[in-house]
């Protein structure tokens, strides 16, 4: 299995200090689920992975809506940077 690079926005010395922050915890779902979806893609049939996947597509939906309700500004500059698609918000 090639290991590939993954975002890295967040120095490791703001790392320390912004762990709990929204846009922390974003960057960390898109990471795990750029990772999951990489390990899809050899093993189709991995359901738990699969039900996994789902699970943070929807814990980072529910922070990125959140996100866009708080502050619109940093929610365009973060999807900008992590290169996903803008969310419909109810």
């Amino acid at each position: 299995m090639v290991k590939t690079s993954f975002i890295s926005i967040i120095s490791q010395d703001d790392k320390e200090e912004k762990e709990g922050s929204v846009e922390f915890q974003i960057v960390s779902f898109t990471n795990k689920i750029r990772r999951l979806t990489f390990h899809l893609k050899l093993h189709r049939k991995d359901y738990l992975s699969q039900r996994g996947l789902r699970k943070l597509l929807g814990k980072r939906q529910r922070l990125l809506s959140y996100l866009a309700k708080k502050n619109r500004v940093r929610y365009k500059e973060l999807i900008g940077r992590l290169d996903i698609r803008e969310s419909k918000i109810r």
